[in-house]
């Protein structure tokens, strides 16, 4: 899909892979709307030239309605972006404690139920849209993790999120297919942000240790350059691609 003049959405905008993305899809001629909890953060990320609205994507009419006054505004939506996530970290059980279902909850509710949410919102609106010459409607990129395959101490929950991703990635794309909305997921693996910031230093050194070249954290806009080439590609479909550095 060319870019130029499309309408795009991405959740997870006022900072990290979400704020790269809106960037990057900008730059390519895209008119970009962020979504994000907090407007002033999102007002601030984005600067003068996106608009951003304050969303809750695991409230589903926070998503209704936002999806709504995009296409309202805009005349339609022809990709989104899945980045909003929450880490949640937490043993399953620790010094006798168990993990709390509030967090567990929360994490799925924002990483799966939230992406679901958009991906359906977002997907209704693209059905309207006229096709282009390749036959596209819609791109729809999500967010899954290397947690997913290879989830840390603590990560129950977010990898469990997260390969709930990466698994209906397929179903969804044999669901909008005969729409043409394509459907992909990303599975980044150590990359820059808020919540590898968190993260103690003897974890992080670890996994980079387990990298190929260049042994480092990813950059936000190496990701973001990744879901441009998604949404550019026509013929890239119903996967999860990995953005590790081959990190075993």
């Amino acid at each position: 899909m060319d870019l130029q003049g499309k309408v795009a959405v991405v959740t997870g905008a006022a900072s990290g892979l979400g704020l790269a993305t809106c960037k990057a899809l900008k730059a390519a001629g895209a008119t970009v709307v962020g979504f994000d909890l907090k407007q002033q953060q999102l007002d601030d990320a984005l600067g003068p030239h996106m608009t951003g609205i304050a969303v809750d994507v695991s409230d589903d009419s926070s998503v209704q309605t936002a999806i709504e006054t995009v296409v309202g505004v805009h005349g339609g939506i022809h990709v989104a972006v899945n980045c909003a996530g929450v880490l949640g970290p937490c043993k399953t059980v620790s010094k006798g404690v168990l993990f709390p279902m509030d967090v567990w909850n929360r994490v799925l509710a924002v990483n799966l139920t939230g992406t679901f949410n958009v991906i359906r919102h977002a997907a209704l609106a693209m059905t309207r849209n006229d096709t282009a010459e390749t036959g596209e409607r819609g791109v729809i990129v999500n967010t899954s993790s290397g947690a997913a395959r290879a989830g840390q101490m603590g990560q129950a929950a977010y990898s469990a999120s997260k390969a709930g991703v990466m698994g209906m990635t397929l179903p969804i794309a044999r669901d909008l297919a005969e729409h043409g909305i394509r459907v992909v997921s990303i599975a980044p693996g150590l990359f820059e942000s808020g919540m590898s910031a968190g993260m103690p230093a003897k974890v992080s050194d670890g996994l980079i240790d387990k990298m190929l070249f260049p042994r480092r954290m990813g950059k936000a806009q190496e990701f973001a350059a990744l879901v441009r080439h998604v949404v550019e590609n026509a013929y890239l479909n119903a996967m999860t691609l990995d953005i590790d550095c081959g990190m075993r």
